[in-house]
């Protein structure tokens, strides 16, 4: 006899353990459990211990945490009929998981494929200028549509940034004369400007000089000094007739 009831003892215990354990659940901090009943939803239960009915209650795990979604190189054709190719990141989270999991089949499926399409969508409707300068504000829009979208699903979608944009050799050796092109602009404008502010001193200069005749002479000796600093040549140059008339005209001491 005991030898019969010895197997269906350990049998017994161990469904028990089976029960048992199908019937706890333990949820991290970032994890929520959203509870079915006979195929009805419940309640989203967690974070902690959860304790579910065997065979009647189903779990499904759905984490809070920042999702970092890559998307894929996309093909573009801009507004002024450029083709590009662009990938993004976009970043979001589950914030009502019941929505989650009832509203959409596979939420990070659904929001990669969302993504994908807003953002052909969104850059087909920009020029190629737009796109180089004004990522900041197309990240921006792509974010707010994309969010907009996934609403019902109760994701919130944060930072939408575009990461890289592909253009074609040909269009990256059309940019780069142009902007070849601009710096020459720039320098000779600055070029100019610095030659018109230089004639601008030096008339103001001649018009001081030709007022007061002693600052000329001052100028010229100055020019001698600074010439005459190169002690390996000889230099011959003529003294005006005025600074010889002013020395010998020059009164005697009594």
């Amino acid at each position: 006899m005991q030898e019969v009831l010895y197997p269906l003892l350990v049998a017994g215990i161990v469904f028990l353990l089976i029960i048992i354990a199908s019937a706890v659940r333990i949820l991290r901090e970032y994890e929520r459990g959203v509870v079915f009943r006979l195929g009805r939803l419940i309640k989203v239960k967690g974070p902690g211990l959860i304790l579910l009915i065997p065979l009647i209650d189903k779990m499904v795990r759905v984490s809070l945490r920042t999702v970092v979604l890559d998307i894929p190189t996309q093909d573009v054709i801009t507004r002024d009929n450029v083709s590009i190719k662009v990938n993004a990141v976009v970043y979001f989270r589950v914030i009502q998981p019941d929505k989650a999991i009832v509203e959409v089949e596979n939420f990070l499926f659904a929001t990669s494929q969302l993504s994908q399409t807003t953002l052909r969508s969104i850059l087909g409707q920009s020029e190629l200028d737009e796109l180089l300068a004004q990522r900041d504000k197309i990240n921006r829009e792509l974010a707010k549509i994309i969010d907009m979208q996934t609403e019902p699903w109760g994701i919130k979608v944060s930072t939408v940034e575009v990461k890289h944009i592909d253009l074609p050799q040909e269009m990256q050796r059309a940019m780069a004369k142009q902007a070849e092109a601009e710096r020459e602009r720039r320098a000779k404008v600055i070029h100019a400007e610095g030659e018109f502010q230089a004639s601008q001193k030096l008339f103001e200069a001649s018009q001081i000089l030709s007022v007061n005749q002693a600052a000329i002479q001052l100028r010229f000796l100055q020019t001698l000094t600074e010439v005459a600093s190169d002690k390996n040549s000889t230099i011959i140059f003529p003294v005006p007739v005025d600074i010889l008339s002013n020395l010998l005209n020059k009164p005697k001491e009594p």
